[in-house]
């Protein structure tokens, strides 16, 4: 990537010039036959969004003009088999996925990174730390992750029964664009008597999981709902920011992030009133402030 150094202070159109020359998509091969979809925009310390299931980058467009217009090099990838990136048949385990998160991070070549991820996006941060040791990373956040473990076990009484998932997956399987239907008005918080985004950009959202391959929106369901981070969460060794929303329906509170942060030595821990799985949209300008923030501090 091409390097700018200003000597002076530029004014407003020197620094639209850089970012808008600094503007660019990308494919980046991460195995063989598997190409991510990148986008990289922005100046600054590096700031990586891994998106959630089974959405795709386009989910951060919120974030990603409120960090560039902060000074942050933002790069927001499309997870294998979702949005524009290759839909192999498999490789969808939680090893795999980290595996090409660090390739990108290779690849450009990164350093002093943020790990920022949402709802499933948030194993990959942690599988990072206890894969690769959090190399090149010196800030993470969690928003509505699936960490630590979703599944009931008899040492984590609070996770979904195995029949739940395997009903969901039976859904999928039978009608996966009816079963997206539902679960996004599930997702954002909307019901008869709530309206927290308009029916359009609901369709809109959903038009994006549509993209998913079927077969990744399965596999990947499995590894978030039955991978076990637990002896993990220690690994997370830098500063890292915490946020879940107490009315999340998706990924409950007390069975994730409520235990995250008691796990995570160095994290602070922010809890969204009456918000929802999708606080990225319905509380995107409070979620911005706290990022920013979090990332300045």
């Amino acid at each position: 990537m091409k390097e700018y150094h200003v000597d002076h202070e530029p004014d407003l159109r020197e620094t639209n010039f850089l970012v808008q020359e600094n503007s660019t998509d990308k494919y980046i091969e991460t195995a063989p036959n598997v190409k991510l979809y990148v986008k990289d925009y922005g100046y600054g310390k590096p700031v990586i969004l891994i998106h959630g299931w089974p959405l795709s980058n386009e989910m951060w467009e919120y974030q990603m003009e409120a960090l560039v217009e902060n000074g942050y090099r933002v790069i927001a990838y499309d997870r294998r088999g979702f949005g524009k990136s290759s839909q192999p048949w498999n490789g969808y385990t939680y090893d795999t996925l980290t595996d090409d998160l660090k390739s990108i991070i290779d690849q450009l070549d990164l350093s002093d990174v943020a790990l920022v991820g949402f709802s499933m996006g948030g194993g990959e941060v942690v599988r990072y730390f206890s894969r690769y040791s959090g190399k090149n990373v010196s800030k993470a956040v969690l928003i509505s992750s699936v960490t630590p473990f979703l599944l009931w076990t008899e040492n984590n009484p609070d996770g979904n029964l195995p029949e739940k998932n395997e009903a969901t997956a039976q859904k999928i399987k039978e009608d996966r664009i009816g079963f997206l239907d539902g679960f996004g008005k599930t997702f954002f918080g909307a019901s008869m008597l709530t309206n927290p985004l308009s029916s359009s950009l609901l369709d809109y959202f959903k038009m994006l999981c549509s993209f998913a391959s079927p077969r990744a929106t399965l596999e990947c369901a499995k590894a978030f709902s039955t991978t076990d981070f637990r002896n993990e969460m220690a690994a997370v060794n830098v500063p890292t920011l915490i946020i879940h929303g107490d009315e999340d329906e998706i990924v409950p509170i007390e069975v994730s992030s409520e235990k995250s942060a008691a796990m995570i030595q160095n994290s602070q821990f922010i809890v969204y009133e009456e918000a929802p799985h999708g606080l990225f949209y319905t509380e995107r300008e409070r979620l911005n402030k706290d990022l920013i923030a979090f990332l300045s501090s």
